[in-house]
Parts: structure tokens; sequence; C-alpha cells
């Protein structure tokens, strides 16, 4: 399949649609399709036939529960056969309720426990550091009621110290917070020495602009969406 670069997601409904497992999460999953498309179409420097290249960009599904959005992405840039998409969440396929790094080519982390994504990114950026690879590109994707989680807190602090500008996140803002503040989320990244922007989170151009966007401390993109966005 070829990937297309506009807001029309057709080509990936139909992916989605194979995607027939039991999905506890599926308006939460849909929140994220268009960023996950901007990623994979117009930012990330991977490719499906290496991706364990060191050189590579890496993104971190941070929000890992309900990720057939994330497989559907996949599957329509060649990382897996979309003909797998059939067995999501059966008890022999390898793409389960929550990702799995071990079994699914291109994920970089087993996730779905929420607030640990950010953490790890960190931990990556600064052994990448250690390996003086300064080129890779570090993408997280967390949901706004993540941020409810204090590791996600205590991580916004560290990057913004460290001024990783290599680093950026991407908040889904589609109002699950249950102690979130309203239309200001990137104000809890400024205060800590972020950059912030919000975009629109259905409109995958602003989206690869905002994310394509070089500074020189970490960024957030906030993306603002609905929990039935598809």
């Amino acid at each position: 399949m070829t990937p297309t670069h506009s807001n029309d997601l057709a080509p990936l409904h139909r992916l989605l649609s194979r995607l027939t497992g039991d999905e506890k999460h599926n308006t939460g999953a849909h929140s994220t399709l268009h960023v996950l498309w901007a990623l994979y179409s117009r930012v990330l420097r991977i490719e499906p036939d290496n991706p364990h290249d060191e050189l590579r960009d890496r993104f971190y599904l941070s929000k890992g529960h309900g990720p057939h959005a994330y497989y559907a992405v996949l599957a329509a840039h060649g990382f897996i056969n979309p003909d797998m998409l059939d067995s999501f969440g059966s008890l022999t396929s390898p793409l389960g309720h929550h990702p799995d790094r071990t079994l699914v080519p291109g994920v970089e982390i087993a996730s779905g426990s929420l607030g640990h994504g950010l953490g790890l990114a960190i931990g990556a950026y600064r052994a990448l550091q250690a390996k003086r690879l300064t080129t890779p590109r570090l993408y997280v994707l967390i949901g706004d009621g993540e941020l409810d989680e204090g590791s996600n807190m205590e991580a916004i602090q560290v990057a913004g110290r460290l001024r990783m500008e290599r680093l950026t996140v991407i908040v889904i803002d589609n109002n699950s917070s249950t102690y979130g503040w309203n239309d200001s989320i990137g104000s809890r990244f400024e205060v800590e020495g972020w950059v912030s922007s919000n975009v629109n989170g259905q409109d995958v151009v602003a989206l690869a602009t905002a994310l394509n966007t070089a500074h020189d401390r970490p960024h957030v993109v906030v993306a603002h969406t609905e929990r039935s966005a598809s």
C-alpha cells in the first residue's frame, strides 16, 4: 500500500476494518489516528526493512492501550503484513491489546500501563548521547489522562532541565483527564522549560508541520481531538 500524505485516511480505514478482535478502547485509539498517520507518513526517519538502525528516529507509544490504530498504520507502512491484522486479539496473534516490542516489528516499547513512555524515552535519549548519536529524534505519544500520572511530571521536569531539544511529546487532548487543565496543557510543560504548540489533532498537514519544527528545547504538541474522532 502506498501511504497518502493528505487528511484522507480512507486507505487506513480499510485496514482498520480488518481488526475485528475485541477492543475495549476503540474510541480512544481512533483519537490517535491522524497523529500516527502524520508521524509515519511525514515525520519519522525509519525504514521498515531496517527498523533497528541506530540512526533511526524513535517513536514511543506510551498511550499503549487500544493499539489497533497503531497496528493499522504499521501495516500501511510495511512494518507488518496486513494479513496479520485479521488475527488481532486472538490467543496466538502477535498483535495483542498492548503492543509488544519483541513480537511486532517497528514497536520500540511494550506499553499499556500508563505513565512510562516519556521516562523510557528520556533514558533512550541519554543512551544515545552516551553513544554520541546526535541525529535521532525521539517522539512520545501520550494521552491527556496520562498526565495524571506523577511519573510524567517528573519526566517533564528532567527533560526541561536537560534541554532535550530532540525530544517531542504529542499529547492527545480529548478531555479525558480526571485532573486535567482544560485548554492549558501546554503551560504544564512551558513552566518546566519546554516549547509548546497547539494543533488540530485531525489535521495531518498541521501536525506534520509542528512535529518537524526544530527547537533548542524539548517540544510538546497538544493535539486537540475528540474521543470518537476517526
